[in-house]
């Protein structure tokens, strides 16, 4: 039997890249499908339910993964044209490529960045090869092969000495339990304001939102969890993170799987989610919490569908308190689970749980947090 699809384990510089994308929506709606692809499958998710998230054909999204696996971000730009016959071949296109985003310093020029004529000039006359191209040529071919001019930017490396070890617990979990491997996180903060998005209008006609400047209502948090085996995705909004918090969403979790039996949650190492009071009932009923690595959040699974709750409910709004916010927000969070995936086989699955809760009398608590302001 072959085995799933799926990306290979990302560095820290690209599931951060990633995440920022997916959770800022502020891109291309070409790289934002491909990153969510890419987060959803490094989360642990597989390819159908990533085709289900991103309403794409499976092997659509297969063909990303693969692309992603052999050049790695680049997947995220495809280049779908044509053009007129290479003048450089193949070796020389690459040697200007390589030199291009190398740089100067290491190749003994006296500067710290190349602008087209310094780059022409080095290729003209580098020792042992010759590039003869002209100024716009060599613009083109950067831009064909995907080579910017664009500013720099600095990244957080994860310095966690067991960050190999808690990635490969999680992939382990993820493909071994996946029934039983749930995903918390905080969403936000989540302010009162007019958030600008898109939407269908007339044609040089954009749909308006009124400006605001003073805010005066302060944030709130979405406490996610998320079902990987279940596809399913519910939470609460609060005013604050905390200890309290955390552990009322992780007992929701346990409530989920009322059976006693090992559970796995995926989480990031926020002090407020591994405080003493946290491990304790943890230790107490059943649950493993498996800790992301620092600065690697991209590798929780719940951070990819943090993306579409962002774009449905927050953007292209003009929400005027937090309990208008949350009752949209917890409004979508029904028609999402239920749009998931076949509703027969959530129904089914569903069933069962109530069912063993029924034989062990154990209440879900009065009512689900997804509906709970």
């Amino acid at each position: 039997m072959a085995e799933p699809v799926k990306v290979r384990r990302l560095t820290d510089q690209e599931g951060q890249q990633l995440r920022r994308i997916v959770r800022r929506g502020s891109t291309s709606s070409v790289r934002y499908r491909r990153a969510m692809m890419l987060l959803a499958s490094a989360g642990g998710n597989r390819v159908p339910v990533i085709a289900r998230l991103v309403q794409a054909d499976e092997d659509t999204v297969r063909d990303v993964i693969h692309r992603f696996n052999e050049i790695g971000l680049a997947c995220l730009d495809p280049r779908w044209a044509g053009g007129r016959l290479r003048l450089l071949c193949p070796d020389d296109e690459d040697f200007v490529i390589k030199t291009a985003t190398t740089r100067p310093a290491k190749l003994g020029q006296p500067f710290t960045r190349w602008s087209i004529r310094k780059l022409l000039a080095y290729l003209r006359r580098v020792h042992g090869r010759v590039i003869c191209i002209g100024r716009e040529a060599l613009r083109c071919l950067l831009a064909r092969r995907g080579v910017t001019f664009q500013r720099t930017r600095t990244w957080k490396e994860s310095t966690d000495p067991e960050r190999d070890a808690k990635l490969d617990r999680i992939e382990h979990v993820l493909e071994r339990f996946p029934d039983r491997t749930f995903a918390f996180d905080e969403f936000g903060p989540l302010g009162i304001r007019p958030t600008g998005g898109s939407c269908w209008a007339e044609q040089s006609r954009p749909d308006r939102l009124p400006a605001t400047y003073h805010r005066t209502h302060g944030v709130t948090y979405f406490h996610g969890c998320y079902s990987v085996g279940d596809d399913t995705l519910w939470g609460v909004n609060r005013r604050r993170k905390g200890a309290a918090n955390s552990l009322a969403a992780l007992r929701s979790i346990r409530e989920a799987r009322p059976d006693g039996a090992p559970i796995y949650v995926i989480l990031d190492n926020l002090s407020a989610h591994k405080g003493a009071k946290i491990r304790q009932w943890a230790r107490r009923n059943n649950v493993e919490l498996c800790f992301t690595p620092t600065n690697a959040s991209w590798a929780n699974p719940i951070e990819a569908h943090f993306g579409p709750l962002r774009q449905f409910t927050l953007a292209n709004s003009h929400h005027p308190n937090h309990t208008v916010q949350t009752r949209a927000l917890h409004g979508y969070l029904p028609w999402r689970n239920a749009n998931a995936r076949q509703p027969d086989v959530l129904a089914a699955k569903r069933r069962e749980s109530a069912r063993i809760r029924s034989e062990k009398g154990i209440r879900w608590g009065g009512r689900p947090l997804q509906a709970a302001a």
